[in-house]
């Protein structure tokens, strides 16, 4: 053990773990697959390499692009050519500097590691890198380091999106040199070190005292491995946890007895049906709008979730540009159902298969769905699989319906439109609805492509409206996160994107 991390673990026996006034304890409800970047495979994981590890770029709490290691950056005329400058007092936590260098090296290492499973993804857009993740190459043709505190990356074609994907976890940026037991335990350069991990059990983390962005404000963070809410919950309360995910329900019992301690974010996410659009009768658009007519989506939100979420007129979230808060959502109307499936050439209405995976809050979701279109004359029956085969029939295009959810990869409206509605995605690329519209195709294309965010915004909202249009899905509604913090914390809030809370800010009050 080296000197710096002996030093880090009396720190942490001097604190006296998870009850001193220095530590914070936090939680997962599972281990994380990997502690290296390039395995970044769950959220888990995300979350805890945003506290080890520095990214070029990266989010902040509320979801917005920040300087990480490179302390600014910008694009050519063309929108394929960034160009980003490092700040000089960087190094890792062992002491070896951050050059221009060392982030070239890192991300030919995750591309380079394609064949053994790393999230290539982020970086793919580089020129040469998929010629370096097939192994047809070992130098990514597109990075350039002209000196030690300048890359140049060079894209296949313009992305305005790119500095985003840079400030994933698997573009956070890890030293040339690294050991075996690199995965259990790493060496980043970011505001907390690795102590330990014991499996199924905690990862012990040390604050970085010569952390660039400063020192976090705790000396210890936590984390331990709790797989059940209920047990997460009870433990908040028994005081072991700074903060805690309130169960959907417990949250009528959470807003009475612990209302100044709840902290609301609407999440970015979408809790949708994805409709074949495809099969059968679910290519006439009249049909879809017809199932979005069938589905009292408001007394479900209200029942089921305790009114925890936003109802969705469209697939963009509340939170990101092209959200339309004043559009209306499909209102509930069965006899308005029926009429536009008699006017479709289905007068006695249709009988579908709604897939699930075995997800508990999907099953009352799926049954109260069942319900309310049998009102409007749609008869379903119901399909529950576990999660690999429920996915594989809906990404087989086996499925009528799907019920599942899509979470936002990174804070930006190109992480819901590309993926779930451009053409060439349908399947298992996130187009589980098999919608293709070239007009749709084309303004999703220019969306990526444009350095003019004013016209990204705009064409969004177009794009946004043009889909809820189509109806390709059935539009639920964006859950809305809820957490409790301890009184006596501070300086915590509920990150927009996964890897947006470094529990630098966060400390316990005296």
């Amino acid at each position: 053990m080296t000197r710096f991390l002996l030093a880090a673990a009396m720190v942490l026996t001097a604190c006296g773990g998870e009850g001193g006034p220095r530590s914070l304890t936090y939680y997962f409800t599972a281990d994380p697959r990997s502690l290296d970047p390039a395995f970044s495979t769950d959220v888990s994981s995300g979350e805890v390499i945003a506290t080890l590890f520095d990214n070029l770029t990266q989010f902040d709490a509320s979801g917005r692009l920040v300087p990480g290691l490179a302390t600014r950056w910008e694009a050519d005329t063309s929108g394929a050519i960034y160009t980003f400058h490092l700040r000089p007092d960087a190094t890792f936590h062992d002491g070896r500097p951050i050059t221009a260098a060392t982030v070239r090296a890192s991300y030919r290492r995750v591309l380079s590691l394609a064949s053994k499973g790393s999230r290539t993804w982020t970086l793919t857009p580089i020129l040469g890198a998929a010629a370096v993740a097939s192994g047809a190459a070992t130098e990514v043709a597109g990075i350039a380091a002209p000196d030690d505190s300048t890359l140049v990356i060079t894209l296949e074609e313009p992305l305005n999106v790119f500095p985003k994907l840079l400030a994933m976890p698997a573009s956070a940026v890890v030293p040339e040199s690294i050991g075996p037991d690199f995965s259990e335990r790493p060496v980043g350069s970011g505001p907390w070190t690795f102590v330990e991990w014991s499996h199924d059990d905690v990862i012990l983390l040390a604050a970085n005292p010569r952390y660039w962005g400063g020192r976090p404000r705790a000396d210890t963070l936590r984390i331990r491995i709790i797989p059940e809410p209920l047990t997460q919950a009870a433990e908040f309360e028994f005081g072991q946890l700074a903060v805690v995910e309130v169960p959907f329900s417990e949250t009528s019992r959470w807003e009475t007895e612990h209302a100044d301690e709840l902290q609301r974010r609407a999440a970015l996410r979408a809790l949708y049906v994805a409709i074949n659009t495809q099969r059968g009768p679910l290519q006439d658009v009249r049909v879809r709008r017809a199932l979005n007519l069938a589905v009292d989506a408001s007394t479900m939100l209200r029942t089921i979730m305790a009114g925890r979420g936003v109802l969705a007129a469209g697939a963009i979230p509340p939170g990101l540009e092209g959200y339309d808060s004043a559009r209306t959502p499909y209102a509930y109307d069965p006899a308005a159902a029926r009429a536009l499936l008699a006017e479709a050439g289905y007068p006695d209405g249709l009988t579908l298969k709604l897939w699930r995976t075995q997800r508990t809050e999907l099953a009352r979701i799926a049954q109260a769905i069942q319900q309310s279109m049998g009102l409007a004359g749609v008869t379903i029956e119901i399909v529950e699989r576990d999660a690999s085969s429920a996915r594989s029939a809906s990404s087989k295009g086996e499925a009528d319906l799907f019920l599942t959810d899509w979470y936002a990869d990174y804070p930006d409206p190109e992480s819901f439109n590309y993926p779930t509605f451009y053409s060439k995605n349908a399947g298992s690329g996130g187009n589980r609805a098999f919608y293709a519209d070239p007009a749709t195709d084309r303004m999703i294309v220019l969306a990526r492509r444009t350095p003019d965010l004013a016209l990204k915004d705009s064409l969004s909202r177009a794009i946004d409206q043009r889909i809820f249009e189509a109806a390709p899905w059935i539009f639920l509604w964006f859950p809305v996160d809820l957490w409790a913090q301890r009184a006596d914390v501070t300086g915590w809030e509920i990150p927009a994107i996964f890897n947006g809370q470094r529990w630098r800010e966060a400390r316990r009050i005296p």
